[in-house]
């Protein structure tokens, strides 16, 4: 049973560490909180991925947005 609370646990701090970003970065912090969230919940529930899976998915997410924001127009 630690065991899900930890994955519970890397999922707030996720989520918490991508709103605070989002506000570092003037963007929507809802819509970067919310990605992380589903993110966690699709890797976690439905993947079955545990807590490398969240990991993974918060990473992926991470690049992903880096690229968008590198590529997107000003």
């Amino acid at each position: 049973m630690p065991y899900f609370y930890f994955t519970i646990l890397l999922i707030a701090v996720f989520a918490a560490f991508f709103y605070r970003a989002a506000e570092f970065e003037n963007e929507p912090r809802l819509l970067w909180c919310g990605l992380s969230l589903v993110i966690s919940i699709v890797t976690m529930l439905l993947f079955r991925w545990g807590w490398l899976g969240v990991v993974l998915g918060q990473v992926g997410l991470f690049v992903g947005i880096t690229v968008f924001r590198m590529t997107r127009r000003p």
